[in-house]
């Protein structure tokens, strides 16, 4: 029988050197998506984790209804795979020109499948009517973007965001086929998370159907509707509110003991501000638009709780 063949440390530190030239395995590069608004970016991450590059578009404190993207936010878009449209304005305006820039884009609208509510403004009636999709959560007098408008801010209802995560899932995995299951896992794991925070939602509102909170941009249309709750806007067709308007507010503010008007910080709070004045309340911030969606969801619900009448 052969000895075994021994091996010299100057041959082994040889080989070592020779494993460590090779080239490493090359590691996948993150799928670059955009979405319009900061809370699909937290939709995103939930669904795809690090497997995702996400930016963008509508920077914070910026008005989703007039913003035009910057230059080198159109050179990243040149580059992005993805785009998670939501349907707001911006993309109405914008969305036709970032495609003619990157015609390799795949643009998934997130929103497909939502039966969309009305816009609506201030209060001209007695109590909300029920809009055609099926729900109220406004009162009602026109269309604050026209009439025949469709509310977009379908992200701020956690029954909503469940069809947004399987447009999420499904392009992620058409993009980057080998990485499906992985999404899947976020995917499963955000259904989870968007259970919880419903439930523990609807037991923040329970026994209160009907209650009513002020705010100056009705954006909360759906959250209200998912939870039994109206919300009464100060907008009167998404401009500040005549004087006749701002006593209606006054006299429909002081019947009902509503003290606190909430504004969003994409908007200026002058009527706000003037309002609360009037019936002796207070300004209080909510921010649709915020990143950190299921802990502001649950922030902005505790102050609706506590003000609603």
């Amino acid at each position: 029988m052969k000895p075994a063949m021994k091996l010299f440390p100057g041959a082994a530190c040889l080989t070592l050197l020779l494993l460590l030239a090779l080239p490493a395995p090359p590691v996948a590069a993150a799928v670059k998506a955009f979405v319009t608004i900061a809370p699909q970016k937290y939709f995103v991450q939930r669904i795809g984790g690090g497997l995702v590059d996400v930016s963008v578009l509508v920077p914070p404190g910026a008005d989703p209804h007039t913003f035009e993207p910057k230059p080198r936010q159109m050179a990243a878009l040149s580059r992005s795979t993805i785009y998670f449209a939501i349907g707001i304005d911006v993309e109405k305006a914008w969305l036709p020109r970032i495609m003619a820039t990157n015609r390799k884009l795949l643009v998934v609208r997130t929103d497909d499948g939502i039966a969309k509510i009305p816009v609506l403004s201030h209060p001209g009636a007695e109590g909300p009517r029920e809009a055609a999709a099926g729900s109220a959560g406004h009162e009602e007098e026109g269309h604050v973007h026209g009439a025949g408008s469709a509310d977009p801010h379908v992200w701020l209802s956690p029954e909503l965001v469940k069809i947004q995560a399987g447009h999420i899932l499904r392009a992620l995995a058409t993009v980057d086929p080998a990485n499906r299951a992985r999404y899947e896992d976020g995917y499963n794991r955000f259904l989870g998370e968007l259970d919880a925070l419903h439930g523990d939602l609807k037991s923040l509102f329970a026994g209160r159907k009907g209650e009513r909170f002020m705010v100056f941009h009705p954006s909360w249309g759906y959250f209200a509707a998912a939870y039994g709750l109206v919300q009464v806007p100060v907008e009167a067709g998404g401009k500040e509110p005549k004087p006749a308007q701002l006593l209606k507010l006054v006299r429909d503010a002081r019947e009902r003991g509503i003290k606190v008007i909430f504004v969003q910080p994409q908007f200026s709070t002058k009527s706000a501000e003037l309002l609360s004045r009037e019936i002796g309340g207070q300004v209080v911030g909510v921010d649709p638009l915020a990143e950190n969606w299921a802990e502001n969801l649950r922030e902005v619900a505790r102050k609706f709780q506590s003000a609603a009448r």
